[in-house]
């Protein structure tokens, strides 16, 4: 009897240990969601974009073809690829630029001109709205995150498979070359004096440092253990990184334990590794408030202080809405945006040896249509 209390006693702590080290869903702070504009509209979707000079927000929507109703399932209608643009201060749609899609979007508020992350790329005008004409990256390319740098008027163009950014020029569009990156790129982020900062998607996490001015990888740094990781911000005073990974643990966790993991931008040296509450796909740095923000796929979403240069804490973990997986920042108004959309039950598992090798799982749940939501978080 003393054996099985004892033995108890140590789950309890385990138990109690475990739940204290995990971040947890809701927790109290200064931000809060302001606003859940339901604006619709049917249509994939990857990246939100704030032009906060131009005070417009880009959503690309990836479209779908028509399909006719079958035994079991209604016709479907056809979505139209697009590239949906917002009033960033009303989140009323002010246009869309038909035929316009791909991941994500970047616009250079110098010459007007914005980019998506599409095959081939789009290059639009800001102010009409109108394509001015697309460009073609490599053939094998996979055009996914996107990145317009400052320093040099540059545009970023990050592809999975072939593992290199296509660097475009802003001002007419053309294709400057390629840069090597040694991995799965996904969130970029330049510090406006030369340097750009690429994470990568791998299963051991890594972040790429790249010389804008000759447009080669100048140094890899690893991240540990940490992998899976798809957001990337940057403290450009202090030249601190945060790299949002969904998985940590050598071999990886199970669960994954999504992390976020900040290191010096100028030698890689880990400060600090703080729990997520979920796993990232995006992320930001306000240098208003000193603060990191990272989405999740969950519906939620973490804010990281940093009360120093070399000092950093969990602030807040938000509940948001469930699949906000990706945001962007308003540098003006302070306010992170992210996106999702409501969806139904996912249906049941199909009878054995009748799903095509899933393993006996259903399928994904559907969409509501018209529930595409923006969301809204600030003080």
């Amino acid at each position: 009897m003393k054996k099985a209390i004892l033995v108890v006693a140590a789950i309890a702590a385990v138990v109690l240990l475990v739940a204290a080290q995990a971040p947890k869903t809701e927790s109290t702070g200064p931000y809060k969601v302001l606003k859940m504009a339901k604006v619709g509209g049917e249509g994939g979707w990857d990246y939100i974009y704030a032009d906060s000079a131009g005070r417009r927000l880009y959503i690309p929507r990836r479209g779908s073809p028509a399909r006719e109703a079958t035994d079991t399932q209604p016709a479907v209608a056809a979505v139209p690829t697009r590239l949906s643009v917002y009033n960033l201060d009303t989140i009323e749609l002010v246009g869309e630029i038909d035929g316009v899609g791909g991941n994500g979007a970047a616009v250079d508020p110098k010459s007007g001109h914005g980019f998506t992350s599409s095959r081939p790329v789009s290059m639009f005008d800001t102010k009409t709205m109108k394509l001015i004409k697309t460009i073609d990256a490599a053939e094998a390319a996979r055009p996914d995150g996107i990145y317009f740098d400052s320093f040099n008027d540059r545009v970023y163009v990050f592809s999975h498979p072939t593992k290199d950014a296509t660097v475009i020029d802003a001002k007419d569009g053309a294709v400057l070359g390629t840069v090597d990156l040694g991995g799965v790129p996904e969130q970029g982020v330049g510090d406006g004096k030369g340097m750009l900062y690429v994470v990568m998607q791998d299963a051991q996490g890594s972040v790429t440092a790249v010389d804008a001015k000759t447009m080669k990888a100048v140094a890899h740094y690893p991240l540990g253990d940490k992998g899976r990781c798809n957001g990337l911000a940057i403290d450009v005073k202090n030249q601190v990184l945060f790299a949002a990974c969904a998985s940590s643990g050598n071999p990886p966790a199970t669960p994954p334990q999504p992390m976020m993991v900040i290191l010096s931008a100028k030698d890689g040296k880990i400060l600090a590794n703080l729990p997520l509450a979920g796993g990232s796909d995006g992320a930001v740095f306000n240098p208003s408030t000193m603060e990191a923000f990272s989405t999740h796929g969950n519906g939620t979403l973490t804010v990281i202080k940093e009360t120093s240069p070399t000092t950093f804490e969990v602030e807040q973990n938000l509940n948001t809405m469930n699949g906000a997986r990706t945001c962007t920042l308003d540098s003006k108004t302070g306010h992170i945006l992210a996106m999702s959309q409501e969806r139904g039950p996912a249906p049941p598992p199909p009878p054995a040896g009748a799903d095509g090798g899933r393993g006996g799982r259903g399928g994904f749940a559907p969409p509501i249509p018209g529930s595409f939501t923006i969301v809204v978080v600030g003080k």
